[in-house]
Parts: structure tokens; C-alpha cells; sequence
């Protein structure tokens, strides 16, 4: 096995440099998630460690990745980093990584946590060719800290301001009628989510679901009522539903207020990852995270200003059925 500084050093020669559906290979871990859906349990793993960043604010990459692998092997039951990963992605399949770096070199996913993903994936057997780390555009993925590259023999890392839009829209319910990213829709095979855990002016919080408004051509027409019922009835898409199959929350750095854009007077350090295939049942962890945190600072609550995540309850409901968020049915586990 090759050690990190060779892996890293792949890895930037491939161009992730630091910035100047259902049986794509998850069947074992979706049939032992069955059995906890079965018990009324979804299964949600929050990995924390407070000494994530250094003294100079700067994320410690080791750690992060040693972080990663604590999470993945809580989730999988499986503390071999390179067995783990089998048991959550396809060998021979693209799988594709969608950041968030719609708010700033402040406040997005990290690059960090993206190299730590691709590091293991190229471990357990993914080409790095079939890695592509992608989001709206070049800016955005520059906010992550990443350069774009095209390069198919190596990782890529590009937008859909380069691939583009189905020229046919889909549609789901009422709210949901749009053009999707054909990185999604034609390249990717199964997508690991990585937001990053933010408060929303209108939605009240931005995690797992919300991300996938970084796949539509304008994801300013679901911003109504709150983004609700915009956010659940696009995460019903099939596309949407059935590729995007497995999210790696970044909650390292948050803001608690003001977001999605970066406000420093607004921002903690939460220093976790938060793991898992529910969606629902991860929105709905993230969403009391913020809360806490509000609460500790003396902020009122997300209801209390005029914004609860609403969403959450109706992609939980029967006619979307995309998880769960009866803390009750929720199996959350905290290490």
C-alpha cells in the first residue's frame, strides 16, 4: 500500500491541488442498513475531534484523514480503511464528489477532506480516472480549494460550467421542474455528497439535501416558502435519488447564522464529520447541531426567526419518502 505522501503526491499531479441505482456497489451496506430500517433505525455517525485544527486555524490533513477513517469504520463495522470503502463504492464505476463551494473560501467543503476521500478511494481500487470531484463551476470549486483539470487518465476536477445541462427538464411534484447536471445525469456512476453544514437565510439549514441544488441550472427558482417543498421534491428526482447514494458531511468549520455566505463573526469550528445514507435523518442531525449551537450562544431558534427547515419533515413524509427524522427512528451514533 502506498504511503500518504505518495498518495498525495499523486494526487496533485492528477490536478486536486490545493487552490493558486440502488446496486452500484453498496449492497452489503444496504443490506445491513435494511435490517436497521426494519427496526425503525437509520443510522447516522458523527466523528469528532477537537483537535482538528492547529493553532493557526489551518486543518491538520492527517488528522482529518485519520478522522475520515474513524467515521467510515464506525458506519461499516469495518476498521480497515481500504475494506470499508468496498462496502460503500463500486471498484469499476466513476464516482463523483459534490462539493459545496458556493460560499466562499470561508465556508466550503474542504480541500482537505476531498483529498482524504480520493486518497482511500484510489486504495480500495478506484482508477483515479473514474474519480471526479465536481460542482457548479470553476469558481466554486476554487472556493473549495481545488484547480480544475480534465485530464481523463487522472483525477478530474471540473463544473458544469465546462460539461453543461440536459436539454430536457425533469420534474417531480409540484416545485420541480429542471434542467439537471450532465455530470450527473450521463458521467457519474454514484455520487458521494460532501456538503458542508451551513445556517440558510430562507431554508434554515443547508446540509445533505440542499447540496443538490448545485446540480440544476437554476436552483434560484426552488428557493420558495423556505425551499420547501423545493429541496425534498428534487431530492425525489430518480437520477437525484438513486446516484446519490452516500454523504460525507463536512461540519470541520460552520456557521451558525447569516449563511450560506461566510460570516467570520458567525463561525465555529463543530470539527466533525457527519456520515450516512439517510438524508433525511442526516439534515435533520445537522439541523439540531445548529440549534445547539445557536442555543449557546443565546440565539433564538431557527423557528423562533421565521425560518425552521420544513423541508425535513416533508422529505420525510409519505409522498417523498426519502428517510426518516423522528429522532426516535434515528440510530445516531457519536465517536
Amino acid at each position: 500500500m502506498k504511503s500518504r505522501r505518495e498518495f498525495i503526491k499523486t494526487t496533485a499531479t492528477g490536478a486536486l491541488l490545493l487552490g493558486s441505482q440502488s446496486k452500484l456497489g453498496l449492497a452489503s451496506m444496504l443490506d445491513q442498513n435494511a435490517q436497521h430500517v426494519a427496526n425503525g433505525k437509520s443510522r447516522v455517525v458523527v466523528a469528532r475531534d477537537a483537535a482538528l485544527h492547529g493553532q493557526d486555524g489551518q486543518l491538520d490533513e492527517k488528522r482529518v484523514l485519520a478522522l475520515l477513517d474513524r467515521a467510515i469504520a464506525t458506519y461499516t463495522g469495518h476498521d480497515n480503511p481500504v475494506t470499508a470503502w468496498k462496502q460503500i463504492v463500486p471498484m469499476d464505476k466513476v464516482i463523483g464528489l459534490k462539493t459545496n463551494g458556493l460560499g466562499g473560501k470561508g465556508i466550503s467543503t474542504h480541500a482537505a477532506l476531498v483529498m482524504a476521500v480520493c486518497e482511500r478511494l484510489q486504495q480500495a481500487g478506484v482508477k483515479p480516472g473514474n474519480i471526479l470531484v465536481w460542482d457548479r463551476n470553476a469558481r466554486d470549486l476554487q472556493a473549495c480549494g481545488l484547480t480544475v483539470s480534465t485530464d481523463s487518465s487522472r483525477i478530474r476536477v471540473y463544473g458544469s460550467d465546462v460539461a453543461g445541462f440536459e436539454d430536457q427538464p425533469a420534474a417531480f411534484g409540484s416545485a420541480v421542474n429542471v434542467k439537471l447536471a450532465k455530470i450527473l445525469t450521463r458521467e457519474c456512476d454514484m455520487v458521494l455528497n460532501l456538503p458542508i453544514l451551513k445556517d440558510h437565510e430562507m431554508a434554515g439549514v443547508t446540509f445533505s439535501m440542499k447540496n443538490m441544488y448545485g446540480v440544476v441550472q437554476r436552483p434560484n427558482e426552488l428557493h420558495a416558502a423556505g425551499c420547501n417543498p423545493g429541496i425534498a421534491d428534487l431530492n425525489c428526482i430518480p437520477v437525484v435519488r438513486h446516484k446519490v447514494r452516500f454523504t460525507i458531511g463536512d461540519a470541520m468549520t460552520s456557521v451558525y447564522d447569516g449563511g450560506p455566505g461566510f460570516h467570520p463573526e458567525r463561525l465555529w469550528q463543530p470539527n466533525a464529520l457527519i456520515v450516512g445514507e439517510d438524508r433525511v435523518a442526516l439534515d435533520h442531525t445537522a439541523w439540531q447541531m445548529i440549534e445547539r449551537k445557536r442555543a449557546e450562544v443565546g440565539m433564538p431558534t431557527l423557528e423562533g426567526v421565521g425560518r425552521p427547515p420544513r423541508y425535513i419533515a416533508t422529505a420525510a413524509d409519505p409522498a417523498h419518502g426519502l428517510g426518516v427524522n423522528d429522532p426516535k427512528r434515528i440510530h445516531l451514533i457519536e465517536v
